[in-house]
């Protein structure tokens, strides 16, 4: 009888060893999914921010060009 207890007791504990094999590993692959998806995250944060700076270049040359247009548009007054 008490030989069937320790049996029993051996199974479990055999049971939570491996278990806690399985989900260190799984713990690791997580880990490193985790690092990087964040290293994905900070090349698109890079890439926005790029993005962004060429917008407002972009967004000042059109102002400067629409600045001359308007110039041009104007009536000048006469030279004397």
């Amino acid at each position: 009888m008490e030989l069937v207890k320790f049996s029993q007791l051996e199974e479990k504990i055999k049971g939570l060893i491996d278990e806690h094999a399985l989900l260190k590993k799984e713990k690791e692959y997580l880990e490193g999914l985790l690092k990087k998806k964040e290293g994905e995250l900070e090349e698109a944060k890079d890439t926005l921010k790029k993005l962004n700076e060429e917008r407002d270049a972009i967004r000042a040359k059109v102002d400067s060009l629409l600045d001359m247009l308007h110039d041009i548009g104007e009536p000048q007054l006469p030279l004397r």
